[in-house]
């Protein structure tokens, strides 16, 4: 199993756990970190913009990129999604698996999908 980090950034909360949720429900990552208040300044459209926005950290597979990427898409408010892979070199083999087991989309799972609330502990 090759694991990856997907990054990808949006404007509000409120989106960033929509969509950290629907890939963590779907079963195509296997944690999602939200990190707020991210300053953003890049150019679009010919101007140069500033937004503080929420980076969304997805720890995946490899195989799972393109799945994570449509769901992104399908969520995401912007024309033009962030959608950035990286490659992890090296893990705790115990963290490892436990992505692995966490997208295995053929494993018994106890989800409680009828509650919006997440768990925290």
């Amino acid at each position: 199993m090759r694991a990856i980090c997907i990054v990808t950034s949006v404007g509000t909360e409120d989106q960033a756990n929509l969509i950290a949720r629907e890939l963590v429900a779907r079963r195509q990552a296997a944690c999602v970190n939200i990190l707020p208040g991210v300053r953003s300044i890049y150019r679009w459209k010919g101007k140069i913009c500033k937004d503080t926005e929420f980076l969304l950290i997805v720890k995946t597979k490899a195989e799972e990129f393109d799945n994570v990427g449509a769901t992104i898409r399908e969520l995401h408010n912007y024309e033009l999604p962030e959608i950035l892979s990286f490659g992890v070199n090296k893990g705790d083999e115990r963290f490892l698996s436990w992505i692995e087991g966490s997208v295995d989309k053929n494993a018994d799972f106890d989800d409680d999908d009828d509650d919006d609330e997440l768990a925290y502990e």
